[in-house]
């Protein structure tokens, strides 16, 4: 008996010691990184920047795994029910993460109970896009132009759920309209069908429009701030323009499965943080308009009160909206 005691003991203590071993040798193969939507869309090209500088902190490649479908709830169900190793993770969303809980009464998950929040990777103002030939000049005459014409119109958005679905809720009820609503599997596609003049207009991320809007490939008629935008200059706020009640930004942010142990997240957490802190990475951000977090909004703790905010915030606001 005493042997087989300190055969017990033995082992009890080595599973002890191995532990810690175990969390330093995270992480021993790739990691998946879910995206919600598309390729070509804010939060895949924001993965992809932040995720290149994490795969180099942590010596493991982050492979991105675009999955679509549903607003971006397909994947985030998929990533809630992954195993909370560590190897699964996923990039959401104001949409994915907020908004699906007003949008979906029977939705698979819940975004602040069955997650890990591991950190806030960019803050995205939204912009009110549209067609290049769309006969308005600015923001008053769109606003009179879609009222005059909404029964003619189509918007654009990534699903129901998304980010440019729910932020053209808000703009459409404060301006009255009800346009036809027109859902694509992602804003990638949306913006392309914009830019072929297949849809008239549309509210998005700046991250996805720079680079449309310098070209001169669609109209922006404000941005959704209370500041002008250094990526964008040019670009009036909605407040100037003479909107002031629409003011709101989107945000991207990596989450693990709920259980995932903390020394993972805590890792996860202080590569995320190494990369929003190189100079390379914040440039490519900053070029494409977003709002790199500081210290006070980062980490696990304030992506999580972030998420619970936003929940508080968009839940009545889209309940009242009726669309499902």
């Amino acid at each position: 008996m005493k042997r087989s005691g300190m055969i017990f003991s033995g082992l009890v203590a080595a599973g002890l010691a191995a532990s810690p071993a175990a969390a330093q040798e995270y992480p021993a193969r790739n990691i998946t990184l879910i995206v919600p939507f598309a390729a070509g869309g804010p939060t895949d090209v924001i993965s992809r920047i932040v995720g290149d500088h994490m795969s180099r902190t942590l010596g493991q490649t982050i492979v991105i795994e675009n999955v679509v479908g549903a607003g971006g709830t397909t994947a985030a169900t998929r990533a809630a029910r992954a195993q909370p190793d560590g190897y699964t993770l996923i990039t959401g969303h104001m949409g994915t993460h907020a908004a699906s809980v007003g949008l979906y009464p029977n939705l698979a998950y819940h975004p602040a109970k069955d997650f890990e929040p591991v950190g806030l990777a960019a803050g995205t103002p939204i912009l009110i896009l549209a067609k290049k030939d769309l006969p308005a000049k600015d923001l008053k005459e769109f606003i009179a132009y879609v009222k005059a014409n909404e029964n003619k119109l189509n918007q654009a958005h990534a699903g129901v759920g998304s980010v440019s679905h729910t932020t053209c809720i808000l703009l459409n009820s404060q301006i009255g309209v009800k346009p036809v609503t027109v859902p694509f599997n992602g804003t990638g596609p949306a913006m392309n069908a914009l830019i072929g003049g297949q849809v008239d207009y549309m509210c998005d991320q700046i991250v996805n429009a720079v680079p449309q809007i310098q070209g001169g490939t669609i109209k922006t008629y404000g941005i959704a701030t209370a500041e002008r935008n250094p990526a964008l200059p040019d670009v009036p706020t909605t407040k100037e323009a003479g909107l002031p009640q629409y003011e709101v930004s989107a945000w991207n942010a990596i989450f693990a499965p709920k259980g995932t142990p903390k020394p993972v997240v805590d890792k996860l957490a202080a590569a995320l943080d190494k990369a929003l802190d190189d100079p390379a990475v914040r440039k490519r951000l900053l070029d494409l308009g977003s709002d790199i977090p500081g210290a006070d909004r980062r980490g696990p703790a304030a992506l999580g009160k972030l998420v619970n905010s936003e929940i508080d915030r968009w839940t009545p606001i889209l309940k009242d909206s009726a669309i499902k």
